[in-house]
C-alpha cells in the first residue's frame, strides 16, 4: 500500500493536466459540432456525439485507474502477447468487419463499434520497445532491422486489406524511435527520399523528372573526384529510379481503374477534384479562415452549423476549433499539443530502461504523426488520408487507444525509481 501512495505520488500530474486539458476541450468541440438551436435534446441525450463521447471520456478514468494499479512488469512481459491478439483481431475484420467511413475496418455488437487498428499501434510499441529492450541488441545489424520491419509490416499489411490506408501511414512513425535507438541516418534519408519520389511521380510528368534526375546525376559525378566505383553507383542509382517511377507509371495507368486513379491524385493534390474528394479540404479552409483572429465565439459557427464539411466531428475536428475559437484558440490548442509531445519525450529521456524509452518515444512519434497530418490536411498542407486528432476527434477507439498509450507511459515512469525489470 505505501509503495502504491508512492507510485501515485510519482505520476506525472503536469502531462495528465494536459492531457484533460485536451480531451475536455475536444469534447466542447465534438458538442459544437452536432449543436443545432433547433434542436431541442439537450447534451446528455444518447443521440448526440457528444453524449456518446462523455461517455467513452467517462470509461477512461477505468482504464487510467486499471493501467496504474497493474505492475509495469506487466507491460513488459505481456508485449508480445497483446502484438499476437492484435493481429489476431486484425486478421478478424477480414471476416467479421463491418464497413464504416469508408473502408471495412470494424467490428461491430450491437450499436457499438469497435475499430482495433487504433489498439494495433499500441501493441506494436510495446512490441517493438520489448525486441529492442532484449541484451546486446543493436539496430546497425541487419537481423535486428529485419525483425523490426516484419514487426511493423504486418499489422501495415492487415490494416491496408481492410482499405484504410490512413492508418497504415501511422505505422511509419515508428522511424522516429529506430533513428533515436541508433539506425543509420543514411537509411532513413534514402527512405525519405524514395517518399518524395513516389509522391513527385504522382505530381510531375515522368518525362520531366528523368530528365532532372540524369542531370542531377552528372553534376554528381562532375563534382569532386571521379572514380569507376562513384560513376557506378550514381548509374545504378538513376536506373533505380527509373524503374520506381515506371512502376508507380504503369500501377496508376494499368493496374488501377479510373476512379481509383482520380482518388490518389486528389489525395496528393485536393485542387485535381475541387467537387468531389477535394471539397472537404476547400471548404475546412474557409471555415478556418473565417474564424480570423478570436473566432466567431462557442456555438457560433455557421460553417460548423450548417455541415459544410463532412466528418467534421471526426477528421475535420480542427476546422471547429478554427472558426469559432479563430487563430488564438487554435494557437492555444497547438501549443498544448506540442507541451504534452515535449513533456513525453523528457519523460522518455529520463528512463533508465531502454524499454521505458523506446516506449515513450513511440507514443510521442504516433501522437505527433496524428497531430501533424491531422491538422496539416485541414489546412491543405497534408494530403486528406483520414486519421484523427489525438483526444479530439469524436470516437471511442481511437480515444481508449491514444489514452491507454498515455497512461501505459506514466505507470512506467512513476515505477522507474523501484523496478529494475529488463
Amino acid at each position: 500500500m505505501k509503495t502504491e501512495r508512492k507510485i501515485v505520488a510519482n505520476l506525472d500530474w503536469l502531462t495528465l493536466a494536459m492531457y484533460a486539458s485536451l480531451v475536455i476541450m475536444g469534447w466542447l468541440n465534438v458538442h459544437a459540432v452536432g449543436y443545432h438551436e433547433t434542436i431541442s435534446e439537450n447534451v446528455f441525450h444518447l443521440s448526440r456525439n457528444a453524449s456518446k463521447q462523455l461517455i467513452w471520456i467517462g470509461t477512461t478514468v477505468i482504464i487510467f485507474i486499471i493501467s496504474i494499479l497493474l505492475d509495469a512488469k506487466f507491460y513488459q512481459l505481456l508485449a508480445y502477447v497483446f502484438y499476437a491478439f492484435a493481429i489476431l483481431f486484425l486478421m478478424g475484420i477480414l471476416l467479421f468487419g463491418v464497413k464504416a467511413g469508408g473502408h471495412n475496418s470494424w467490428y461491430q455488437v450491437g450499436e457499438a463499434k469497435f475499430q482495433p487498428s487504433e489498439f494495433a499501434k499500441l501493441a506494436c510499441a510495446l512490441a517493438i520497445a520489448k525486441y529492442l529492450s532484449k541484451k546486446n541488441t543493436k539496430l546497425q545489424r541487419p537481423q535486428t532491422q529485419l525483425v523490426l520491419l516484419l514487426i511493423i509490416l504486418l499489422p501495415v499489411t492487415l490494416v491496408m486489406l481492410q482499405g484504410d490506408i490512413g492508418s497504415s501511414l501511422v505505422f511509419a512513425s515508428f522511424i522516429i524511435v529506430f533513428y533515436r535507438e541508433g539506425f543509420p541516418p543514411v537509411a532513413i534519408i534514402i527512405s525519405l527520399f524514395v517518399i518524395a519520389l513516389l509522391v513527385l511521380t504522382l505530381l510531375v510528368p515522368q518525362a520531366y523528372l528523368v530528365t532532372g534526375v540524369v542531370s542531377l546525376a552528372f553534376i554528381i559525378i562532375g563534382i569532386g573526384r571521379r572514380s569507376l566505383k562513384k560513376v557506378i553507383t550514381v548509374v545504378i542509382a538513376v536506373l533505380a529510379v527509373i524503374v520506381l517511377t515506371e512502376s508507380v507509371d504503369l500501377i496508376m495507368t494499368k493496374a488501377l481503374k479510373p476512379h481509383q486513379q482520380n482518388r490518389i491524385k486528389a489525395l496528393i493534390n485536393p485542387n485535381v477534384d475541387p467537387l468531389g474528394i477535394g471539397w472537404n479540404v476547400t471548404q475546412s479552409k474557409i471555415a478556418i479562415g473565417s474564424g480570423g483572429f478570436w473566432g466567431k465565439g462557442f456555438l457560433k459557427g455557421t460553417q460548423t452549423k450548417f455541415d459544410f464539411v463532412p466528418e467534421q466531428s471526426t477528421d475535420f475536428i480542427f476546422c471547429t476549433i478554427g472558426e469559432e475559437h479563430g487563430w488564438v484558440g487554435a494557437f492555444i490548442v497547438i501549443s498544448i499539443f506540442i507541451g504534452l509531445l515535449s513533456r513525453i519525450l523528457y519523460l522518455a529521456e529520463r528512463q533508465r530502461l531502454r524499454f521505458t524509452r523506446v516506449y515513450g518515444y513511440a507514443v510521442a512519434s504516433i501522437l505527433f504523426f496524428h497531430f501533424m497530418i491531422n491538422i496539416g490536411m485541414t489546412i491543405g498542407l497534408m494530403p486528406v488520408i483520414g486519421i484523427p486528432l489525438p483526444f479530439f476527434s469524436y470516437g471511442g477507439s481511437s480515444l481508449w487507444s491514444f489514452s491507454l498509450m498515455l497512461f501505459v507511459l506514466l505507470k512506467l515512469d512513476a515505477e522507474r525509481k523501484y523496478y529494475g525489470f529488463g
